[in-house]
């Protein structure tokens, strides 16, 4: 079947009555038109399913009024969290998101294809969110776009980043299980090659259990996704009253894993989580965890761009966000013997 031809401002200007020079100035929005002759105008666009061409106009405009956005891994709620945030924002400073990933986790090559394919789209800027992606892989770029990380710091100049604090988050959740009466207390230790974020909070937990003068048993894992299997291994031998994961997903595998060793099991440790949104942070599961502010890291990243894109700012930035303690059932206070 052969394709419509595609409507243009000439189709709209004999459909509306009026001349091609009125239908430009209303779809641009520049120059004065009638009301009533810019409502006829639209109609006759709507009717007759006129789409502008965007790159056209950007070969004028020289700009596209477009930010790119590579992921990590969608499948993650942090991540599809993050983008909603990040389209919303968009939309409130009258741009629009263009969201890159795959089907799975992007790895560092392929995360740098992604922004070469942004680039060839013309975008006006790039976050980028790959928790993997060393920054020494994509600042070679920043003579082409203007850059920036959501979630983590950086330190590259001309690169502005905003991330929450995992350390103070690792150390808020420590201080909540000892002032339940936790002593012994195992840390489930992410290897930083796959996330520098899970590690890093991790490794704060362990720190902040030390300065109070206790030994943290330690549980390595290649990934949060380990977490149960980890902890398995060490379960009939695990001298610890709570075990604390890197990730919400991590703590509910634990949990069911907890679950089919028995009651007792459940009773015996505390479990704390981390992340704190989405459906895993209801009320009604009431998992103990830290809530991070993915929503203003998010349109922190947003802002940060276009702040840079529109001339309102010229200095790198790095935005650090506070996040929160959620007490839950599945960190219950040590009763006296």
């Amino acid at each position: 079947m052969a394709r419509t031809r595609t409507p243009t401002i000439v189709d709209i200007a004999a459909y509306a009555g009026v001349s091609k020079s009125a239908v430009s100035r209303a779809l641009s929005g520049q120059g004065e038109v009638h009301p009533e002759t810019r409502r006829k105008i639209v109609e006759a666009a709507d009717r007759l399913g006129y789409v502008a061409n965007v790159m056209a106009r950007n070969l004028v405009s020289s700009r596209t009024k477009t930010l790119g956005v590579v992921l990590r891994d969608v499948r993650k709620p942090y991540y599809a969290f993050l983008q909603a945030a990040m389209q919303s924002q968009a939309e409130e400073r009258g741009y629009r998101i263009v969201a890159t990933t795959n089907a799975g986790q992007l790895e560092v090559e392929e995360a740098l294809h992604e922004i070469k394919n942004l680039i060839s789209l013309q975008v006006d800027g790039i976050i980028v969110a790959p928790a993997r992606l060393p920054t020494s892989k994509f600042k070679k770029f920043l003579d082409r776009v203007p850059l920036v990380v959501a979630g983590r710091q950086e330190i590259t100049p001309g690169i502005s980043s905003v991330a929450c604090d995992d350390s103070d988050g690792g150390r808020a959740l420590v201080r909540h299980l000892l002032d339940l009466g936790h002593r012994q207390i195992a840390v489930v230790l992410v290897d930083p090659q796959y996330s520098q974020r899970y590690y890093t909070r991790g490794a704060a937990m362990i720190d902040e259990i030390r300065a109070n003068g206790a030994d943290p048993i330690v549980l390595t894992a290649g990934t949060d996704l380990a977490t149960a299997e980890v902890v398995s291994q060490h379960l009939r031998n695990l001298d610890a009253t709570a075990i604390m994961c890197p990730t919400d997903p991590a703590a509910m595998d634990l949990l069911e894993v907890l679950r089919v060793e028995g009651s007792s099991a459940l009773t015996r440790y505390s479990v704390t989580g981390y992340d704190g949104y989405g459906p895993l942070a209801s009320p009604f599961l009431g998992l103990t965890t830290f809530r991070i502010p993915q929503e203003e890291i998010g349109r922190t990243a947003v802002d940060l761009l276009v702040d840079r894109l529109e001339g309102r700012s010229e200095n790198d930035r790095f935005v650090s966000l506070r996040g929160s303690v959620v007490p839950g059932r599945t960190a219950r206070p040590i009763m006296p013997a």
